[in-house]
């Protein structure tokens, strides 16, 4: 699989977004830990968690404490795999997704990622989601502190928008290293964020890259183009669309989620995929 990098880690070019193994609808922990061997054994090195990944009500951090015995169990090489979690997301029950973006919580809450994932470093750690009632540098000021602690290697923030970006680089110093926002054929809303990723040298990482968990199936309902292109090379149209988004900016690293050994097995094999300037061109439309 290509490589492309993440600060100075080298990661393969399509990651594994484990959402949906552990929110509702989620499949049996076998199978899940199948998908995430079978991701391995495809190539890719990149692991996307957050502690809020769990049933509404229940304690946080099941996906972490899932990956984490995956890798445990995984018979070959795991070194170069880097885990990337994100913590300021909480999921109450009754109601709602919520945010916390409180220094102090985020500090307790990377601690407590560190030792669900079994690491004495989280190798890269991102703020999943901005909290209005926080003030954002206040947020991003504890990520920092976290790099000079040694308790992340890497930092990176989430769903943010290009002010958010500026300010976070500036807050940590010019050490931020990613971006991970929604961007697929369907949200493209998030370019701007992309573009100035790509301008700064910082990673992008678009989540839901195929449409989310309800529209991978048609991207979004706008699948058309895609599988016009799909049917010219012979593969999937959720092939074509991880390529495509490869090929926006040598930045771009997808996160889809699966949660079928087969699934990351097809988005896999996007990263050897390339598509002509005249397709990239059409799909952009």
């Amino acid at each position: 699989m290509q490589l492309r990098k993440i600060g100075q880690v080298q990661v393969g070019a399509i990651g594994l977004g484990g959402m949906p193994m552990s929110i509702e609808g989620r499949p049996d922990e076998q199978r899940s830990i199948a998908t995430i061997h079978a991701a391995l054994d495809a190539g890719v090195t990149l692991i996307d968690t957050a502690d809020a990944y769990t049933l509404a009500g229940d304690p946080q951090g099941h996906n972490e404490e899932l990956i984490a015995k995956a890798l445990r169990e995984y018979g070959g090489d795991t070194s170069g795999v880097l885990v990337a979690t994100k913590g300021g997301h909480l999921r109450p029950e009754p109601g709602p997704w919520a945010q916390n973006g409180d220094p102090a919580y985020l500090k307790e809450a990377a601690k407590a990622s560190a030792k669900r994932l079994g690491v004495e470093a989280i190798g890269l750690y991102q703020y999943h989601r901005p909290d209005p009632s926080v003030p954002y540098a206040d947020s991003v000021g504890a990520l920092a502190e976290l790099l000079d602690e040694g308790v992340i290697r890497m930092a990176g923030i989430s769903n943010a928008n290009p002010d958010q970006i500026r300010e976070a680089q500036e807050m940590l110093g010019g050490r931020l290293v990613s971006v991970q926002n929604q961007f697929s054929p369907k949200f493209r809303s998030s370019l701007p964020e992309l573009e100035l990723c790509a301008e700064l040298g910082i990673a992008f990482l678009p989540w839901s890259p195929l449409g989310g968990i309800q529209g991978a199936a048609d991207l979004g309902g706008q699948g058309a183009a895609f599988e016009k292109v799909a049917e010219a090379h012979g593969v999937s149209p959720q092939q074509v669309c991880l390529a495509w988004e490869l090929a926006l900016a040598p930045v771009v690293i997808p996160i889809p989620g699966a949660s079928r050994p087969t699934s990351i097995q097809d988005s896999a094999l996007a990263a050897e995929l390339e598509l002509t300037a005249d397709e990239v061109a059409e799909l952009s439309q």
